[in-house]
């Protein structure tokens, strides 16, 4: 299957029809793309824009990874694929999980298409179940603590919420330790 027919395929996608905004799969994939981000889904900014990451979050990402938008938005360089293509709604004070039809739907397809993938950088917990499995540890922060026992395909993370600067003033070893080699692993995933 070409890519732009997958495309196409996830931009119809309506296997979730109920979602509160309607659908809108936002991803990003190129056949050249050497990293990949497995977030968990899209907030109601990025569903309004049709961005990935597009929001503060995906500032403090590309912080996290040293690298400026016109890098990070190039598919043929980094590829963008949540656990859930479309924005689920809310959930208590923050927003749902990412719909659990989604990911069994498209990712092995998607990441079939892109076959020079090296980094897969799982952000969330959602991500880290999903391809860490029993390997992910008891807690999210025991599982970004491991991350040298994930290489070198995966590298897991934090979700770089607004919530993740409190964690990282209790976590000072993400800063000092995970994010030196994270930009390194990224830098040379991306290079051209």
């Amino acid at each position: 299957m070409s890519l732009s027919i997958l495309r196409s395929d996830v931009a119809a996608c309506t296997v979730c029809p109920d979602l509160p905004l309607g659908p809108r799969p936002v991803v990003q994939i190129g056949a050249g793309a050497r990293l990949v981000i497995i977030g968990q889904a899209p907030g109601t900014k990025v569903h309004a824009s049709g961005v990935p990451w597009d929001d503060d979050s995906g500032d403090r990402l590309r912080e996290w990874l040293g690298i400026p938008r016109e890098v990070f938005y190039d598919p043929e360089r980094v590829a963008l694929v949540p656990m859930g293509f479309c924005y689920p709604g809310r959930k208590g004070d923050g927003d749902a999980p990412p719909r659990p039809e989604c990911a069994p739907q498209w990712h092995e397809r998607v990441l079939a298409a892109m076959p020079q993938i090296e980094l897969t950088l799982l952000v969330g917990m959602y991500a880290q179940k999903a391809y860490l499995g029993k390997r992910r540890k008891k807690t999210l922060t025991a599982t970004v603590q491991s991350w040298l026992e994930y290489a070198p395909d995966y590298l897991p993370t934090v979700h770089p919420t607004w919530r993740s600067r409190i964690w990282m003033k209790k976590n000072p070893w993400f800063e000092a330790d995970v994010l030196p080699d994270l930009r390194a692993r990224v830098a040379r995933a991306t290079q051209r």
